[in-house]
């Protein structure tokens, strides 16, 4: 049996650092960490004691082509603290977006991509609106 003391990181590929750090740094506002120095380039983030990395590789298999945004297809989760005010935050520096304030799964879900198409998930639970 596994035990797991907690989800360390995700990592994304993206084709251009500078508009992914712009997004992950300013748009979502997430605090960047120091990277090791790989023979790649990209960038980490620290999110309340997990991490996100960025891998740039822009021949990528997982880059989506269809940029449409979809709550089904694979994505990662973060828990905000005001769903509104996230959702305000998104709108003021012209993020698209896919509102789910009642989604079956409890959470209200704002979904959002990355200038790569890459899905992220930013929620609430429901009673919390």
């Amino acid at each position: 049996m596994i035990k797991y003391t907690c989800l360390h990181h995700v990592s994304l590929t993206v084709t251009d650092l500078e508009k992914a750090k712009d997004f992950y740094g300013k748009t979502l506002c997430l605090n960047e960490i120091p990277r090791p120095d790989f023979d790649f380039p990209g960038a980490w983030y620290e999110i309340e004691g997990q991490q996100l990395h960025l891998i740039v590789d822009p021949s990528s298999q997982t880059i989506r082509q269809d940029k449409r945004l979809s709550s089904r297809e694979g994505h990662f989760a973060l828990r905000v603290e005001n769903y509104y005010d996230t959702l305000q935050w998104l709108k003021e520096n012209k993020v698209e977006t896919l509102e789910k304030p009642q989604s079956k799964s409890g959470f209200a879900q704002i979904f959002c991509a990355d200038p790569d198409g890459n899905l992220i998930e930013l929620n609430v639970e429901q009673k919390d609106l």
